[in-house]
Order: C-alpha cells, then structure tokens, then sequence
C-alpha cells in the first residue's frame, strides 16, 4: 500500500491562523528520530496445511451455527443480529453459514491509523508490522523499589520511553493501570498523557462506553471532527469474554468506536485448557469463531469500519493452573491464527514479548523470545505487549521495557531481508582485498561501517577486564541506567497550545461530573 498524506484535520480550536502545514507543525515536534512501521521484506512462516485450514474454518462455522456466542445484557446488539438475519435465542446469537464472512468483505484489508505528527502515521495490515508496548498492568518494577503499585506518574514515564524507543511504532493505551486516579477518571489522564507526551498513535479506553466515548471526543479535539469521522485516529482493544460471549462493556465501547470509524481489535483472551480446549485445533476453533462474530458485528455498526483479528493465547500449567508463555503449542496457534485472519482479509493482532518471570532474567528473555519471533515470521501486523511485560501481565517493567525495545530493533532490521544491491554484494570490496588479507581497513567497510551490523544498547560485548572495570553490570542494572538516562533527558513534542487548552477545558469538565472512588 503507498502512505498518502491526508488532508489535513480541522484545528478548531487553534488560537492561531495558518495553513495546513503550521497546523502540522504545531500539533507535533517532529525533531525525534523514529523508526517506521515494519514493511515486512521476509517470507512467512505457516505451520498448518489447507487442509489443516479447511478443518478449523468448517468446525468455526459449526460453532457458531450451531452453539452459537452470547451478547450479553446489550439488547440493542441482539436487535442488530435479528435484524442482519441472524437468529436470536435470549442473549444467544446463532449465525447462518457464511453471514461472518460476508459482513467481513466489507472491513479494510489494510488502513492507515494517523498520528498527530504525520511522520509517525504507522499502516495496520498487509505486510506491515506495527509495536506498541505493554498494555494493563496495574504493578510497576524497577530495581530500585521492586514491585508496587502503579501510578500516573509511572503512566506518564512509560508514554516518554516508548515515544523515545525508535522501533516502538505505537503508544499504546494502558501502558499501566494509574490506580492512584480515580477508576472512573483516570481514563481521560492516560488519553491526555499520550496526547501530551507523544506523537506517535494511540489507543483509548474499552473500560466502559462513556469513557471510549470520551475518548473520541479528545480524539476530535485533536485532529477534528471531520477528520475523525473519515479516518482512524484511534484502535482499541475489545476483549471477548472466552469462551464463546461478549459482554456488555466491551459491546458498549466496540460500538461507539466503529460507528466512529475508529478501529477495533477483536481478540478472545485465551488460556488454552481454561477458556479453550487443551488442543492447537480446538483453540483455534475457538478463536476464530469469536473474532467473526465480534468483528462482523462491528460491520453492523458501521459497514467499513476497520477492524483487526486478534487473539492474546497462551497454554496453563496443568499442574498450577498458571499461565504459561514461550512454550510450543501457543506459537502453533500464532501462526495458525494469522493464517486464518489473512484468509479473512484482515488485519491481525498477537504475540509481543511474554513471559511469567517476576524479574527481567533469562526465564523472562527466554520466554520473550519465544514469543517474539514467532510473531515476526506469522505477519502480526499489530503487536501490543512488545515491550515491558512482566509476570504474566501484572507487571509494567521499566528495565524489562528496555532491554524489549532493543529486541525490536533487532526484529525490525532482520524484517529489512538481505540486500541484494551493488553494494550488498560487496563485489569491489572482495576485489580490493584479495587473497589472504582482511577487510577491516577497505574503502567498503570504512563507508558501510556505522550501519553494518545492529548495535545493540544494552548487550555488553567488551572484554571481561573492561566490564569488572565498569561495574560488573548485567542487562538489567544497564537497562536501569538507561531508562534513567531517556527520561532525565526527555523533552516533549510540541503541542498546539490552543489544543492543549481544549483538551484540559474537557477534562476539567468531565472529572467535575464523574465520582472520586478509586475502586
């Protein structure tokens, strides 16, 4: 797909006059370099055969036909399934074969979600691979406090890393769960926060419909209404309820997003064993019932919507009944799953960097890794939890948030593919060298040197006399060091202070009428 500039938002409530290019140049820094989104240059890896395929799409089809998936306690969606052909029993939804699909034809197979600064606009699908950080912690770690709970201020330091980290596409959303903020407010800080302290994409809230409402309205504030109205400037999270039901709140919030025209990623949350069969087929099943189900719906919301196959999978203990990560069978159903959403023709979301680890060790980058590169050769084209995950998701860990992002760097050059021009070929400098000498000192390394090979920020390959010189560090002390470092030097984007006013005047406005209860 080749990007296109949009025209530019309304900026309705600038204090200043100008043209779309200072209306641009106000609502973002523009200074910081970044990376783009990931254009995949390598081929995918499937593990499942067409028939293998064949079988999961007809048993999906059973389920949902026939078991059929709950909307619960929100008549209007149940109105919307009666009237779309579908047939209603209480709260139960029972599809006739082939209704998913057809609504699905009309979702984007690929779209462009816009930043406040238009060179950090990232493409969701296709060959594109986008990262966003870890999403709802309510617990931080550092190693200087260990484990607590999290508050704005940690909100806040992690929107600065992520907008700081170059292969880190995408804010994110609940980066960590601010509980020092009252739970019915805190809402408008986080989508204030990555507003303020970012101009990368965001997220908003699913916590509840008024606050997914709240959050298009910043939305407007920001970029315009007419804008918004015709493009995706915010995606979102809408969990099924697995096995097989969609509750109230997540029906809420997915319906004011997509009748918004802002994009919503439909994704069962699965242990397999718990939420699903113990089997690769039977989760997978599983998952691709309630993706078509949630995702057609949001067709029936607005037809056009974009909208993205997700799924969050991992094995438990069958021992403990703990969540598990890095083992095989959930990297079956990643590849699995984004071969499923690519026969659907839409985006699709999964993997990151998970582990159950309490601290940021090898078990953690073991577990991650594993996690990690089969989401790079599946084509996720939405990565959430790409950075920071600690603790099977109860924790937001700033070194751990670190030593991720240098991972992702890692990920987004060996997606480059190997370069097969002149100077990848590196002919002259096998000619000037010849037999016998070494290629140190010849005009092709000297030219290709500082971008040669990636240089990882955090891996440590001095001498053992210079490291016991330096301190004696492991990964995590200098992952500490460093996120110390990004934030005491961190300096905003601009933001147009006209914006800035309305997005607080709303705020102000909204928290005036909302509860202080913390629970």
């Amino acid at each position: 797909m080749t990007e296109v500039t949009p025209s530019e938002p309304t900026d309705r409530h600038s204090r200043r006059g100008g043209g779309a290019a200072e209306r641009r140049q106000r609502r973002s820094g523009g200074a910081l370099p970044s990376l783009k989104n990931i254009s995949r240059n390598i081929p995918l890896y499937e593990t499942l055969s067409e028939e293998g395929l064949q079988i999961i799409e007809r048993n999906a089809d059973v389920v949902l036909e026939e078991i059929g998936v709950d909307f619960r306690e929100d008549p209007e969606a149940l109105q919307m399934w009666r009237d779309a052909g579908a047939d209603v029993k209480g709260e139960r939804v029972h599809f006739p074969n082939g209704l998913c699909r057809e609504l699905l034809k009309l979702a984007p197979r690929e779209f462009i979600q816009y930043a406040r600064n238009p060179e950090r606009n990232v493409v969701i699908g296709g060959k594109n691979t986008v990262f966003a950080p870890v999403y709802g912690p309510p617990f931080i770690r550092n190693l200087d406090e260990g484990r607590r709970y999290a508050t704005l201020e940690d909100f806040r330091n992690f929107v600065k890393l992520a907008y700081l980290a170059p292969a880190m596409h995408h804010s994110g959303g609940t980066v960590c769960e601010p509980v020092d903020v009252p739970v019915h407010k805190r809402h408008l800080d986080m989508v204030y926060s990555h507003i303020r302290y970012s101009d990368k994409p965001f997220m908003g809230s699913v916590t509840a419909p008024e606050r997914a409402e709240d959050s298009v309205e910043m939305a407007k504030l920001l970029f315009g209404a007419d804008f918004v109205d015709q493009n995706c400037v915010l995606i979102n999270l809408i969990n099924a309820n697995s096995p097989l039901v969609f509750d109230s709140t997540m029906l809420g919030a997915l319906k004011v997003y997509a009748r918004n025209n802002q994009a919503t990623i439909i994704s069962p949350f699965i242990l397999a064993g718990a939420m699903s069969p113990v089997t690769v087929i039977g989760t997978l099943t599983t998952i691709l019932a309630e993706a078509m189900a949630g995702a057609a719906f949001s067709q029936l919301c607005r037809p056009g919507a974009p909208v993205v196959f997700g799924t969050f999978a991992s094995s438990i203990s069958m021992q403990s009944g703990a969540p598990t990560f890095g083992s095989p069978e959930p990297s079956h159903v990643l590849y699995g799953a984004a071969q499923l959403a690519r026969r659907l023709g839409i985006p699709f979301r999964s993997g990151g960097s998970l582990c159950a680890s309490k601290v940021p060790d090898a078990q953690a980058a073991h577990e991650s890794t594993q996690t990690l590169i089969p989401t790079l050769y599946a084509g996720v084209n939405f990565v959430l939890h790409a950075a920071g995950w600690l603790e099977g998701g109860l924790v937001s860990s700033y070194e751990k948030f670190i030593i991720d992002a240098d991972q992702l760097g890692m990920m987004q050059r060996f997606a480059e593919g190997v370069d097969l021009s002149e100077n990848g070929q590196a002919m002259d400098a096998i000619r000037d060298v010849g037999p016998g000498s070494h290629f140190l000192g010849c005009a092709h390394t000297q030219a290709n040197f500082e971008t040669a090979f990636y240089r990882s920020s955090i891996a440590d390959n001095n001498s053992f006399e210079q490291w016991l010189a330096e301190g004696e560090k492991d990964a995590a002390q200098r992952a500490n060091v460093s996120y110390k470092r990004m934030l005491k030097e961190y300096q905003a984007p601009a933001l147009d202070p006209g914006i800035d006013e309305a997005l607080q005047a709303f705020m102000t406005s909204r928290k005036a009428v909302l509860p202080d209860s913390l629970t």
